[in-house]
C-alpha cells in the first residue's frame, strides 16, 4: 500500500511538468500574434508606415532567433529548470515594458529583448518535457506540449476584440505578462531539474533521487558526445562528424517548417482574398487554421510514437505540400474552410515532428543546444516566409502561385527530414 501510494505521490509531482511546460509554449503563442492584434493601435499612436510596421513584427523574430541560438546552449550548461524559470521571467518583463513604450523605438528594442528570452522557452520546454517522458512516447509529449502554442495565439487574437479597442493596445501587453504571477511561482514550487541532465553534468546521486521520484529510467550520455564543459563543447559536438549531416539537414528542413507557418498566418487571408473569396472576418478563418494545427499535432504524436518521429515527418511535410497546393484549387466556401482545417492539421504537426526528432536523437548534454539550433534556424524561415508571401500579395501572384511556392517549401521540408538520420533508439 505504500508503494502505491508513493507512486500516485510521484505521478501527482511529474504531472507538474508538462502543464507548466505547457503554459510557457503558449507565451510563445501569444507572442506570433500580439504585435498584428496590436498593430492598428500602434499605427494611430505612432503614425507608423507600412515599413515601419513590419519592423516592429520581424525585430522580435529577429530576437527569438537569437535567443533559441543562445538559450538553448546555455541550457546544456546551466539546466532546464534555471533557464526556463529565467527565459519566463524575463520575456514578461519585458512585455510588460512595452505597454509603458514612449514611442516605437524603444518598443522595438523591448521586443528585440522580450523575444531573446522567449526564443529560449521553446528549446529549453521540450527538450525538459522529452526528458520526464516515457521514451516510446517523446513524439506524442512533444507534440501535446506544443498544442499551446496555437492555443496561445487563438487566445491572444480573440482577447484583442475584447482589450485593444474599448482600452487600448497597451493593455495587451499587460495581459501578456499578467500570466507570470501564477507561472513563475509554481515553476520554483513544482518544477524538478532534470535527471538526464544532472548526470550528464556528472551529478548521478542527485540524479538518481530525481529519477526515483518521478519514476524515470536514468538517460546515460550518449556516446560520441562532448563532455558537457561549456556550450563551445556543445557546438563542435553538432557540428562534428557524427552530428554534422543532421545537423544541417534539421536547419534546412526546420528553415522551411517555420517559413511555411508564420507566412500561413500572416498571409493566408490575403492571398485567398486576392483569389475572390469572401472569408468573413479574418480571426475566424485564422481560428479554423489554428483549431486544425491543434488536432494536427494531437493525431501526429500518436502516429509518430507508432511509426517513428523521422518517418511521421516525411508523411506530414509532403502531406503539408499536397494539400496547399490544392488550395490553389477554387471551392465553395464551406469546402475551402475544410481544406484550410487540414492543411494547419499538417503544416505545424510537421514542424514539430522536427522537435521531436532532434529531441529525440541527441544525447542530454548537447540536446537544449541542438533544439535551439533548430528553433534558431527556424526563426530566420519565420522572418523570410511573411516577406515572400507578402511580395506576391504585393505584385498580384500570390493567387495560384503562393500556394505553389508554399508546397514547394513542403517538399522541401520532407527532403530534409529524409536526410537526417536517427542515431539511437
Amino acid at each position: 500500500m505504500r508503494e502505491s501510494s508513493g507512486g500516485r505521490t510521484a505521478a501527482r509531482a511529474a504531472g507538474w511538468v508538462a502543464p507548466l511546460c505547457w503554459i510557457a509554449v503558449l507565451l510563445d503563442g501569444f507572442d506570433l500574434v500580439v504585435v498584428p492584434t496590436t498593430l492598428s493601435g500602434l499605427q494611430q499612436e505612432w503614425g507608423l508606415t507600412a515599413g515601419g510596421a513590419s519592423a516592429l513584427i520581424t525585430v522580435g523574430l529577429v530576437g527569438m532567433m537569437a535567443g533559441a541560438l543562445s538559450i538553448g546552449a546555455l541550457t546544456d550548461l546551466f539546466g532546464r529548470r534555471r533557464a526556463l524559470i529565467g527565459a519566463v521571467i524575463s520575456f514578461s518583463v519585458l512585455t510588460l515594458l512595452c505597454a509603458a513604450a514612449p514611442n516605437p523605438y524603444v518598443f522595438g528594442a523591448l521586443r528585440f529583448l522580450a523575444g531573446l528570452g522567449l526564443g529560449g522557452c521553446l528549446p529549453t520546454a521540450i527538450a525538459l518535457v522529452n526528458e520526464f517522458s516515457r521514451g516510446t512516447r517523446a513524439g506524442r509529449a512533444t507534440t501535446t506540449m506544443m498544442t499551446g502554442y496555437h492555443v496561445g495565439a487563438v487566445a491572444t487574437a480573440a482577447s484583442g476584440i475584447l482589450v485593444v479597442a474599448p482600452i487600448g493596445w497597451r493593455w495587451m501587453y499587460v495581459v501578456g505578462a499578467l500570466p507570470a504571477l501564477v507561472l513563475v511561482p509554481l515553476m520554483l514550487r513544482h518544477l524538478p531539474e532534470s535527471a538526464a541532465w544532472l548526470l550528464a553534468h556528472g551529478r548521478r546521486a542527485e540524479a538518481e533521487v530525481v529519477a526515483g521520484r518521478y519514476g524515470l529510467e536514468l538517460e546515460a550520455p550518449g556516446a560520441g558526445a562532448a563532455p558537457a564543459t561549456g556550450a563551445a563543447a556543445a557546438l563542435r559536438t553538432l557540428f562534428g562528424g557524427g552530428y554534422l549531416r543532421n545537423t544541417v539537414a534539421i536547419a534546412v528542413t526546420s528553415f522551411m517548417g517555420l517559413l511555411l507557418v508564420y507566412g500561413l498566418n500572416n498571409w493566408l487571408p490575403g492571398i485567398m482574398r486576392e483569389a475572390g473569396y469572401d472569408l468573413g472576418a479574418q480571426l475566424a478563418f485564422l481560428t479554423v487554421l489554428n483549431l486544425g494545427a491543434v488536432v494536427g499535432l494531437l493525431i501526429a504524436g500518436a502516429v509518430a510514437d507508432r511509426i517513428g518521429v523521422r518517418p511521421a515527418g516525411i508523411v506530414w511535410f509532403a502531406g503539408a505540400a499536397l494539400l496547399l497546393a490544392l488550395l490553389s484549387v477554387r471551392l465553395p466556401i464551406a469546402g475551402i474552410y475544410l481544406m484550410v482545417f487540414l492543411t494547419g492539421c499538417f503544416v505545424f504537426s510537421a514542424q514539430v515532428l522536427v522537435y521531436a526528432f532532434v529531441s529525440a536523437n541527441h544525447p542530454p548534454q548537447v540536446r537544449a543546444t541542438a533544439l535551439g539550433w533548430s528553433a534558431g534556424a527556424g526563426r530566420v524561415g519565420a522572418i523570410v516566409g511573411p516577406l515572400l508571401a507578402g511580395l506576391l500579395v504585393s505584385a498580384g501572384l500570390a493567387f495560384p502561385w503562393g500556394f505553389y511556392l508554399f508546397a514547394a517549401v513542403g517538399l522541401l521540408g520532407a527532403v530534409g527530414i529524409s536526410a537526417a538520420r536517427p542515431r539511437r533508439a
